[in-house]
């Protein structure tokens, strides 16, 4: 998600110096994109508990995906109605979001069914799909932070936008505890 971020041009404050219309354009979009790779990762984690042989998790993991996924949709159409976007283009957007789940849990069911493998349809699998759903949630609810850590910057990369420096530090630090879990088993 920090990536798709960055690579979009990350967020901006309001005052900053680009036309309404641009800026609406493009933060509609990394909104939308934002809110479509979320959805599709709970999808993820729903086609992997799906294919799980434990029906609990996969009724716990649907109850919360349901639970957040009306409270999403509306902040995504506000947002965009803030953002001055036509009606049309907001349906779009919407329809985009509201297919991402159930597309990412279909072709995960099937991409682990279709498997065969064991390893793949254990629980740890299921958890590591919950874990990747949750860390992109964590990352949409803290995204409003991101300006306020960046726009300080003195590396250049202010205005949202994080130095080539700082997110590759940032991202070898995100994964530097996966890294020290290899080879260490319980």
């Amino acid at each position: 998600m920090l990536l798709i971020d960055q690579c979009s041009g990350g967020h901006r404050k309001s005052g900053d110096v680009e036309s309404n219309s641009t800026r609406g354009h493009k933060s509609s979009f990394t909104a939308t994109l934002g809110l479509v790779v979320h959805a599709a990762a709970d999808g993820i984690a729903l086609g992997a508990a799906a294919a799980s042989s434990h029906t609990d998790v996969e009724m716990i993991v649907f109850v919360a995906i349901m639970l957040h996924k009306a409270p999403a949709a509306f902040g995504l159409v506000t947002f965009l109605l803030h953002e001055g976007l036509e009606r049309n283009k907001i349906r779009r957007h919407l329809l985009v979001f509201a297919l991402a789940a159930p597309l990412g849990a279909f072709v995960t069911y099937l991409g682990i069914i279709q498997s065969g493998t064991e390893t793949l349809s254990s629980s740890h699998s299921t958890g590591l799909a919950m874990l990747f759903s949750a860390g992109t949630f964590l990352y949409v609810s803290t995204v409003h932070v991101l300006p306020e850590l960046t726009s300080h910057s003195h590396d250049g990369g202010g205005g949202g936008q994080f130095s080539r420096k700082q997110l590759f530090a940032l991202i070898c630090g995100s994964l530097l505890p996966l890294f020290l879990t290899f080879g260490h088993h319980h």
